[in-house]
């Protein structure tokens, strides 16, 4: 599938995205974050709106800081990974704004100030649940079609879903699901571009990941039990080793998937047989 691609952003700098929305990309680029992680500066009757502040990292907090002049109505957080919520808590004590999130924190380190439920209303957003990539992850949508997107759907890359707890493949492809049938007409991810037209790639997404699902399946009843094994047959060009981990949790979400539907059982040395 056709990713998009865009230059490296400069650090701490202001950038427009839309009219009342910009971002600034955190410094943390690397082969799971792209050029780093887009913190959203979105302006509200009340102030401003942060979404996502990013890693820790004070440099990154001085720029959210310096930008809306301390001016911050409220934090919100898509879901509980560190390169998401890990500047909470110094640009929550440099300005005293409220944290939203989802109510049941993937991470026992992050708790917000105002719990956000499937279908909540902050301000002009509403909040969408969309459980895979993490148990906690939150879209954020606005009236007119616009998609804070966060890692569920980015168009840089197809992003990781690990096995259980902290990822779910049955939830994923519920995930996407949802978005297909939504009319959203611009994702605002939490790494790299904006993604215009979202519904028919959010379609090849979810219909590449069931062909995973096939191959894994395949995999399994031709007599490989073993995930690493496994993944290193179904995404040979994954060599860099975070990239051959991703991989590896990738495979084990498909197979907890298949483990939960029956489909494959465990055989008791950490492999998977045929059911």
């Amino acid at each position: 599938m056709a990713y998009l691609t865009e230059p490296e952003p400069p650090r701490g700098v202001v950038l427009p995205v839309l009219p009342g929305i910009s971002r600034i990309t955190a410094s943390n680029p690397g082969p799971m974050t792209y050029h780093g992680t887009n913190t959203y500066l979105l302006e509200e009757p009340d102030g401003i709106v942060v979404i996502d502040p990013g890693p820790e990292d004070g440099g990154h907090v001085d720029a959210i800081v310096a930008a809306t002049r301390g001016n911050i109505a409220r934090i919100l957080v898509t879901h509980a990974h560190r390169d998401h919520f890990g500047a909470v808590r110094e640009l929550q004590s440099r300005t005293g704004a409220p944290v939203a999130s989802f109510h049941e924190s993937a991470d026992a380190e992050h708790a917000p100030d105002i719990a956000l439920f499937d279908g909540s209303r902050i301000g002009s957003l509403v909040a969408v649940h969309t459980p895979g990539h993490a148990s906690d992850h939150l879209c954020f949508a606005r009236p007119d079609g616009l998609l804070f997107s966060g890692d569920h759907v980015m168009g840089w890359c197809t992003t990781v879903v690990g096995p259980p707890p902290r990822g779910n493949m049955v939830a994923f492809f519920s995930s996407l699901q949802r978005l297909i049938e939504r009319e959203d007409r611009l994702y605002l991810p939490g790494h790299g571009p904006a993604l215009p037209d979202p519904r028919p790639y959010v379609r090849e997404i979810l219909d590449r990941r069931m062909a995973r699902e096939v191959e894994v399946e395949a995999a399994v009843r031709n007599g490989m039990s073993n995930p690493t094994e496994i993944a290193a047959s179904l995404y040979p060009k994954k060599t860099h080793p975070v990239l051959r981990r991703a991989a590896e949790r990738n495979v084990l979400s498909h197979l907890s998937k298949l483990l939960a539907e029956g489909r494959v059982r465990e055989d008791g040395a950490g492999g998977y047989v045929a059911a």
